[in-house]
């Protein structure tokens, strides 16, 4: 029986997805070993993701440990995988996707988004944005850490509610802490939202690749994914910019992308929605959404963000 080796974060929630994944691999009859590690973006906690620089902070020590051959897999939330990886390395599968949508948490039964004068918490640039634009009333704050250390805060008072991905709630199990669900068509995810990545080394054999990919790999989150990350790696973004691009496959096996790009205040927002006939354009959709949107006034957010931050 080959041994796989899984290299993950420490956060319950990574090794929640990570077991998931050794289980599906369990069934298709390999051994597997779990090796949670640390990542940067873990170990520092007292600035924005913005502020650290979001390139690879999730994902760079697993990466290291892929490339060093200490690990065969490395088990990733697919949004925080930056839009360019290195060349020896590669996406192998896409785990099936949950439900897309941004939520929004409170112990309080009653919380109300209508409410003036609430803060939010959250770490995502892009919601941040987003917020501003679609509830300017609220205030955000910056919310670091894993889940339970965000619900922490949150029982403390530091923010009357949280703003995350249904997918980690649900597989943690706080949905009954859910007291809104956001629209997916306004508060359009991040690249990737939803679905686990699986990354392996370019150099790993092509046998074992193919019978790894066939026993993780979700066919259709894999092409909704590649129109997502093309798009991605088109508007060059990452984590800190607030671009947001979500895919879906429609019943006659056409794909339509709705991608863009907000400003850090909210007020200046371009989006495109774009189709094609065939899943064999998905790189191709990803790319022209990217264009369109830089075309339309996306450069000039671009820029603004980054002479922003200096």
């Amino acid at each position: 029986m080959t041994l796989i080796r899984l290299a993950t974060r420490a956060s319950r929630l990574a090794l929640w997805q990570t077991e998931h994944v050794a289980s599906l691999l369990q069934q298709a009859g390999f051994e597997t070993e779990v090796v949670p590690m640390q990542t940067t973006g873990d170990a520092v906690q007292d600035r924005s993701l913005a502020k650290i620089g979001a390139k690879g902070v999730f994902t760079q020590e697993l990466e290291d440990s892929l490339l060093r051959g200490d690990t065969h897999l490395a088990i990733h939330s697919a949004k925080d995988v930056q839009s360019s990886i290195p060349r020896e390395l590669e996406l192998l599968a896409f785990l099936e996707r949950e439900q897309v949508n941004d939520v929004v948490l409170s112990f309080d039964e009653h919380f109300s988004l209508d409410k003036p004068g609430i803060v939010l918490g959250t770490s995502s640039t892009r919601r941040k944005a987003q917020l501003r634009r679609f509830y300017p009333h609220a205030e955000t704050a910056e919310a670091r850490g894993n889940l339970q250390t965000r619900l922490r805060k949150l029982e403390e008072g530091q923010f009357d509610a949280l703003v995350l991905a249904y997918a980690g709630v649900h597989r943690m199990g706080y949905e009954h802490l859910v007291r809104h669900t956001l629209p997916a068509h306004q508060f359009v995810p991040a690249t990737g939202q939803g679905s686990i990545a699986v990354e392996c080394a370019a150099a790993l054999p092509a046998a074992l690749k193919a019978q790894l990919k066939a026993a993780l790999d979700h066919p259709a989150t894999h092409t909704c994914l590649v129109a997502e990350r093309a798009f991605l790696h088109t508007m060059e973004g990452g984590c800190s910019i607030p671009s947001f691009a979500l895919a879906t496959l429609d019943g006659a096996g056409g794909l339509r992308l709705h991608g863009g790009l907000i400003s850090l205040s909210g007020e200046e927002y371009v989006e495109e929605i774009q189709t094609t006939a065939s899943v064999a354009g998905a790189h191709a959709l990803g790319v022209a959404v990217a264009d369109a949107v830089l075309a339309r006034g996306g450069r000039e957010i671009l820029a603004s963000i980054r002479e922003h931050r200096g």
